[in-house]
């Protein structure tokens, strides 16, 4: 199975916390708005991790499990 998010360490889902406080079910679009203004910027870095932090709040909206259950 394909790995579907990469979370390199607790500030990322900090702030992945931090988004869905602010912006609810917008998170996700505002960590893609995140992602693409560091890409525009060549910040390869800033971007991943922005965009890793999208994957993550994606699957966090998904209505069903996904992955292993245990």
């Amino acid at each position: 199975m394909e790995e579907l998010f990469y979370i390199a360490d607790r500030d990322s889902f900090d702030r992945a916390t931090e988004l869905l406080g602010l912006f609810g079910a917008m998170a996700v679009d505002e960590a893609a708005s995140r992602s693409q203004h560091y890409r525009e910027l060549g910040n390869a870095i800033r971007f991943c991790e922005w965009r890793q932090i999208e994957r993550f709040l994606t699957l966090l909206s998904q209505d069903m499990p996904v992955g292993t259950v245990h």
